[in-house]
């Protein structure tokens, strides 16, 4: 792999910091400033929003002044994010706490991009494993973000998660100086024009094989999100289980998604994305009867790691699929647009989790994402079934 691949996954291991961080004790954090309890989830949801309201910022100033200078401004957001956060801890402030997290969503979005900044590093029959490369980053983040979520400033001090918002400012700092000492931004794609380019997006809209690759990485995520959103609360408030219990279930989660990683992206070239896709779906159903089953550690725990696994295999599929739908003068915008769907969804999803396990409980919440899991099944059904009357794509 080129290095510009490997400075990525080392920058997407710090910077991707703030998602299992603020998963793990944003509505832990929520519920003690929250005015109340059915806002508890509402730092996590959006940190969602900001990152789908930034993405196509993010996006548009990538194509004009270059991936690197985006990426450097995405790892300021994240430290800014850190020190709202410590702010919003050390004044008790509950909307400022918001504010956090719609700021480090939108220095994720940028992280988002890293993917496909390594799959254009590579010959194109190599771009799913330096995607999947860039997404084993996620591994160190997985264990780092709850760490740093629990460093010096518990939830029973005078200022709770202070240091630990401290501590991601920190870890951002040390992701935006390795991105700034290693990318190499020479033969980076940038339009001199920056009029449109490519089909209209309509037509480009019209081909099933785009509606897969999105429907795959949106209905991965937001399936995901939605129930790993609730599982803190769910099991400390719920179920009985104590916070290094809830942080071990979450770090071990984020571990599933991205150890995958290892041999996704190798996995699309030796079985193709169809297959790939479909034993993400069945990792979701197995999760959803397992989570449905009992509460557990072992029933969180077993169900979780399904979650990791299903989400890693249609998030690479997706991924890997999307850029054989549109040509070069078109990436930026239908990179965009897919983003868009997929942390869109995610948002939806992270917002909603709170008040469905308020008004449902766990196992209800579980099942709701059963018609998801259908209709990705259906437009895989769709695409295959047209794809086998053409020149098939290669999978």
């Amino acid at each position: 792999m080129p290095f510009n691949v490997w400075v990525l996954v080392a920058a997407q291991a710090l910077a991707m910091c703030t998602a299992p961080f603020i998963v793990f004790i944003g509505s832990i954090h929520g519920r003690l400033l929250a005015p109340a309890p059915e806002y508890a989830t509402l730092p996590v949801g959006l940190v969602v929003v900001g990152t789908v309201l930034a993405i196509k910022p993010a996006t548009w100033l990538m194509e004009r002044l270059g991936r690197k200078r985006v990426m450097l401004l995405g790892a300021s957001m994240g430290m800014l994010a850190g020190l709202l956060g410590a702010l919003a801890s050390w004044l008790a402030l509950f909307p400022l706490l918001c504010v956090a997290a719609v700021v480090g969503g939108s220095g994720l979005a940028v992280v988002h991009q890293y993917r496909f900044a390594a799959m254009e590093s590579v010959p194109d029959n190599m771009a799913g494993s330096a995607a999947a490369r860039v997404l084993l980053g996620g591994l160190v983040a997985a264990w780092l973000g709850p760490e740093i979520a629990t460093l010096g400033s518990g939830a029973d001090t005078e200022h709770p998660f202070l240091a630990s918002w401290l501590g991601l400012s920190g870890v951002q700092l040390a992701a935006l100086l390795i991105l700034a000492a290693g990318y190499r931004a020479r033969g980076e794609r940038v339009r001199e024009s920056h009029a449109g380019g490519g089909r209209p997006l309509k037509q480009i809209l019209a081909n099933p094989l785009i509606w897969v690759a999105i429907s795959s990485a949106a209905i991965g995520y937001a399936v995901m999100s939605f129930i790993m959103t609730a599982t803190p609360l769910s099991m400390t408030e719920m179920a009985g289980h104590d916070l290094d219990a809830a942080k071990r279930v979450i770090q071990l989660h984020i571990m599933a998604m991205y150890l995958p990683s290892l041999i996704s992206g190798w996995l699309t070239r030796v079985i193709g994305i169809p297959l790939m896709m479909s034993t993400g779906l069945l990792a979701y159903l197995g999760c959803i009867v397992l989570a449905a089953s009992g509460v557990s550690f072992h029933h969180y725990l077993s169900a979780l790691l399904l979650l990791g696994v299903g989400w890693n295999f249609l998030f690479v599929g997706g991924t890997t699929l999307l850029p054989r739908g549109y040509t070069e003068a078109e990436r930026f915008r239908v990179q965009g647009l897919n983003d868009i769907f997929v942390f869109g969804s995610q948002a939806t999803a992270a917002l909603s989790a709170g008040v469905v396990l308020s008004w449902l409980g766990w196992s209800s919440l579980v099942m709701v994402a059963v018609p998801f899991v259908i209709v990705h099944g259906i437009l895989m059904a769709v695409w295959l079934t047209r794809r086998e009357g053409k020149t098939r794509e290669p999978v």
